[in-house]
């Protein structure tokens, strides 16, 4: 190997590099389509949908209506709920007075929030007024972040009304 061969060598490589840039400069150009959206970012767009306008300045999708959680607690399944219960516990406990990372749930409906003995609420959850009513227990579940901010219970929230419903016709049996 020989200082020719290696100088040829870097040649290549250098030329073959010059071929992709160009060739990516060229198809950049060719290709563009998007303008500067909003801190410099780039936004390309395909193609628009159109969405009819009602007029009124609400949405037109055929959502289906939110049925109240009285009329869907009416007829809530325990058994489905022991199901659901399955998330739950792994930060509750069914036993009265053996708390975990949350506060025991045994008894929950109807009892006073915040009344869990030797749990540690966060403090908007001492203070707050009120039963763990199967209603407010839905709200809560619901979102919990929203229902009680500052609340030291990290879930999401259970977006459906029967699951819910179904969870708390369960908690309400122990």
């Amino acid at each position: 190997m020989d200082t020719m061969t290696i100088t040829k060598a870097g040649g290549a490589f250098c030329g073959a590099l010059l071929v992709l840039l160009l060739g990516a400069w060229a198809g950049e150009s060719l290709y563009h389509v998007g303008g500067v959206a909003h801190e410099g970012e780039e936004h390309a767009q395909g193609y628009a949908i159109e969405v009819p306008d009602s007029g009124d300045g609400t949405e037109t999708a055929d959502a289906e209506p939110e049925v109240p959680f009285e009329e869907v607690f009416v007829n809530a399944s325990a058994e489905e709920g022991e199901k659901l219960w399955r998330q739950c516990a792994s930060c509750h406990k069914l036993e009265s007075g053996a708390n975990a990372t949350g506060p025991y749930l045994a008894g929950i409906v109807g009892r006073d929030k915040g009344a869990a003995e030797g749990y540690a609420y966060s403090e908007i959850l001492a203070t707050m007024d009120g039963d763990w009513t199967p209603e407010n227990l839905s709200g809560f579940l619901l979102n919990p972040k929203e229902y009680a901010p500052g609340t030291k219970m990290a879930y999401r929230g259970m977006d459906d009304v029967n699951d819910r419903a179904n969870l708390i016709a369960y908690l309400a049996e122990q």
